[in-house]
C-alpha cells in the first residue's frame, strides 16, 4: 500500500509554448523537478509534431501527452506547429490559434486521479482558469528574464507610445515610471499597436490570466535580478520564485565533421581572443545590416565564428547565397583564418564554453544570455526583437557585461562598420573596460553557479544556493497543497 506521502505526491503537468526556445527551459525544469523529489510523477503536454521531436534520454521518466492542434483550421500552414514555422506576420494568427488547445488540456487534466500541479508558460496564462476548475495548483513558469517580461507585459497592457506626444521619442511605463524606453526599444508590431488591435487583445488576455496564477517561476537568479522580480511581483500580485538559471540538458557530444571543423578552428586560436556571432534559431538581419556586419568584423581584426542564417525575406530552407555577403568577403576570412561562417546550427554551448571564445554578439535572446555569461563569456548586443530590447538593457545597464551595437532588423536600423568594429574591441580590447566586463561576467558565471549548489542531492531540503531552495520551497507548497496562500501572503 502508497505511504501518506506518495498517495499525496501530485502529478505535476507541464506546458510550454509552441516555440523551440521555450520548451528546452520546461525539459530542464522538469529535470530538476525529478531531481529533488524522485519519483514525482511529470507530464509535459504539447503538439503532436513537437513532441516528436524532442530526444528524451532512455533513463527519463518524464511522461509526454499529445494535444490535437489542427493549425490548418485557423488559416495556418498545415503541420505548422511552432513559431519557427511562421512569417512575423503570421504570428499572431498563431498565438490565437494556440488558445483552441483549451478543451483538450481541460480533458487531459480531467483523467489524472491524483492531486494535479499545472506549470504553463505566460503564453498559456489560461491553464490558469483550467486548472481551477479542476481543482488543481497552478503556477505560471517564465522561460524570460524577470525585468524584460516585467517590461514586455507592461508595453502591451498600457501601449505607452500611444500616449506620448508627437515626436516623442522616449515612453516611461505607466506601472514603472523610473523605467524609460526609447521608440527603437520597441518591437514594430508593438508600435503599430492601438489598443483595438489582435496583438494587443491577445497579451491583455495573457496578462489578466496570468494574475489569476498561484505562483510565477522566473529563469533568473535572485542576487542578478532584485529589482526585476519586485516588478514581476508588483505585477502579478504574487511572490515569484527565482530558479535559474534553467538552461537546456547540454548536447551530447557529436562527432560529426561540422562540429569536430568548429572545434579544431578554435583550437587554433589563442584564449579569449575569438568572437562568436549567432542571433538565434528564427533571427536574422538585412542585407544592408549583413554586409555592415562583415565588413565591420574583418575592420575589427579579431578572429570571428559566425553562425549565419539568410538575412530577411529569404527563406532559411533555401541555402546560402554568398552574394548576401560583400565581394570576396569569405574567401579573403578563409585564406587567412581570421574567420569562419558556419550555415545554420551551430554547436553554440560547445562554442562559448571554449576556452578561446572571448566574447559573443547575441540577439539577447534570454537563453543565449544566460548560455554566454554561465560561461563568463562578455557580450556584444544587437536586440531584434520583444524582450530582447529589455534584456539588453538588463545586460547594458543593470549588470555591465555587454555593449550595445545596435537596435533591430528594419531597414532604418542605424548600423554601421566603423562602429561594429569599435564595440567588439571595447569587449575584447585589453583596456579598463574590457577588462571591467570580463571580470563582472567571470562574478555573474559564479553567481549563477552558486544559485544551484547542492541541488539535485535526492529529495527535499537538499539545496543549498538560492535557485535551488527556491525550486525546493515551491515544490514543498505544491505537495503540502499551500501554493495558493503562501504566495499571496508573502507577496
Amino acid at each position: 500500500m502508497a505511504s501518506e506521502e506518495e498517495a499525496r505526491s501530485p502529478h505535476v503537468v507541464l506546458f510550454p509554448f509552441l516555440a523551440h526556445g521555450h520548451i528546452p527551459a520546461f525539459l530542464r525544469l522538469a529535470g530538476h523537478l525529478q531531481a529533488l523529489c524522485p519519483g514525482l510523477a511529470v507530464t509535459l503536454v504539447s503538439t503532436p509534431r513537437i513532441l516528436a521531436s524532442l530526444s528524451l534520454p532512455s533513463s527519463s521518466t518524464i511522461q509526454l501527452h499529445a494535444l490535437p492542434f489542427a493549425p490548418a483550421e485557423h488559416g495556418l500552414p498545415d503541420g505548422a506547429e511552432s513559431l519557427a514555422d511562421l512569417h512575423l506576420h503570421q504570428f499572431i494568427t498563431f498565438f490565437q490559434a494556440s488558445e483552441s488547445l483549451r478543451p483538450a488540456f481541460d480533458g487531459f487534466l480531467a483523467g489524472i486521479g491524483s492531486p494535479v500541479c499545472v506549470i504553463a508558460d505566460a503564453f498559456f496564462g489560461w491553464t490558469a482558469h483550467v486548472a481551477r476548475a479542476r481543482g488543481a495548483s497552478h503556477a505560471v513558469f517564465l522561460p524570460g528574464g524577470a525585468f524584460g517580461y516585467a517590461v514586455f507585459f507592461s508595453v502591451w497592457e498600457h501601449l505607452p507610445h500611444t500616449l506620448a506626444t508627437a515626436g516623442e521619442e522616449e515612453f516611461p511605463l505607466h506601472d514603472f515610471p523610473d523605467v524609460v524606453l526609447h521608440r527603437t526599444q520597441i518591437s514594430r508590431y508593438m508600435l503599430a499597436a492601438t489598443g483595438a488591435d489582435p496583438w494587443t487583445a491577445f497579451f491583455r488576455r495573457v496578462i489578466d490570466s496570468c494574475r489569476e496564477t498561484d505562483a510565477v517561476l522566473v529563469n533568473t537568479v535572485q542576487e542578478l535580478e532584485p529589482s526585476g522580480l519586485a516588478m514581476i511581483r508588483a505585477s502579478f500580485g504574487v511572490q515569484p520564485w527565482p530558479i535559474g538559471p534553467i538552461l537546456a540538458e547540454p548536447a551530447p557530444s557529436k562527432s560529426n565533421d561540422d562540429d569536430d571543423r568548429i572545434i579544431q578552428w578554435l583550437d587554433s586560436h589563442p584564449p579569449r581572443s575569438v568572437l562568436y556571432i549567432s542571433f538565434g534559431s528564427q533571427n536574422t538581419i538585412s542585407i544592408h545590416q549583413m554586409g555592415e556586419l562583415a565588413l565591420g568584423l574583418e575592420a575589427s581584426g579579431r578572429p570571428f565564428l559566425w553562425a549565419i542564417r539568410p538575412p530577411l525575406g529569404f527563406n532559411p530552407k533555401d541555402g546560402f547565397d554568398p552574394n548576401w555577403l560583400p565581394a570576396g568577403f569569405e574567401d579573403r576570412i578563409s585564406h587567412s583564418r581570421r574567420g569562419l561562417l558556419v550555415r545554420g546550427w551551430a554547436p553554440q554551448v560547445r562554442i562559448l564554453s571554449h576556452p578561446s571564445t572571448g566574447a559573443f554578439m547575441t540577439h539577447c535572446g534570454w537563453n543565449s544570455i544566460l548560455e554566454g555569461l554561465r560561461h563568463a563569456v562578455p557580450l556584444v548586443g544587437w536586440p531584434l526583437v520583444a524582450d530582447q530590447f529589455f534584456n539588453a538593457m538588463v545586460v547594458v545597464g543593470q549588470w555591465g557585461v555587454c555593449v550595445e551595437v545596435a537596435r533591430g532588423n528594419l531597414e532604418s536600423t542605424a548600423v554601421e562598420s566603423g562602429g561594429v568594429a569599435e564595440a567588439v574591441g571595447t569587449v575584447m580590447g585589453e583596456t579598463e573596460e574590457g577588462e571591467r566586463m570580463r571580470r563582472k561576467a567571470g562574478e555573474i558565471a559564479r553567481a549563477m553557479a552558486a544559485a544551484w549548489e547542492g541541488a539535485g542531492g535526492g529529495g527535499a531540503g537538499g539545496g543549498g544556493g538560492s535557485s535551488a531552495a527556491s525550486l525546493d520551497g515551491f515544490l514543498r507548497c505544491v505537495e503540502a497543497g499551500l501554493l495558493r496562500d503562501s504566495c499571496r501572503s508573502a507577496s
